[in-house]
């Protein structure tokens, strides 16, 4: 036998559902170029948000939550959000915890402006997978 020493992967799992509860309700903001997310951002704000026909300020509710174990990471995951009939123009978003003071838990970058007109604009979320999760904790 060995011993190794270790953060367990049930408290990892403990963590993150602690962090960031099922019951709880998330949004998905987007923003334009102009806006500057990094990991500093504490929470959901509406400068430089998005304007646009077919989204609302404040962004969509996430649907799908799922925290689960990939190998020895914790994972959350969520059904990938869409604005239908929308004519925006987005470069980010920010995923916040309405039921917790609207704190910030995840900044996305898409690398570039994406844009609808008149049609869906769907965020492909990350992969659920140690490598690319959302929110993870290795």
């Amino acid at each position: 036998m060995a011993i190794t020493a270790a953060f367990p992967n049930a408290s990892k799992l403990e963590a993150l559902e602690l962090l960031c509860p099922e019951a709880n309700t998330y949004k998905i903001a987007l923003y334009t170029s102009s806006a500057t997310l990094e990991k500093t951002a504490t929470v959901y704000s509406a400068t430089n948000e998005v304007e646009g026909a077919g989204y609302t300020a404040g962004g969509a509710t996430l649907t799908g939550y799922s925290a689960a174990m990939d190998g020895d990471v914790a994972v959350l995951d969520f059904a990938d959000p869409s604005w239908a009939n929308s004519t925006i123009t987005a470069r980010g978003a920010v995923i916040y915890d309405s039921s917790d003071g609207n704190k910030v838990r995840a900044v996305l970058d898409f690398g570039a402006d994406i844009t609808s007109t008149n049609g869906t604009f769907t965020v492909t979320l990350p992969a659920s997978t140690a490598a690319a999760g959302l929110i993870r904790i290795a």
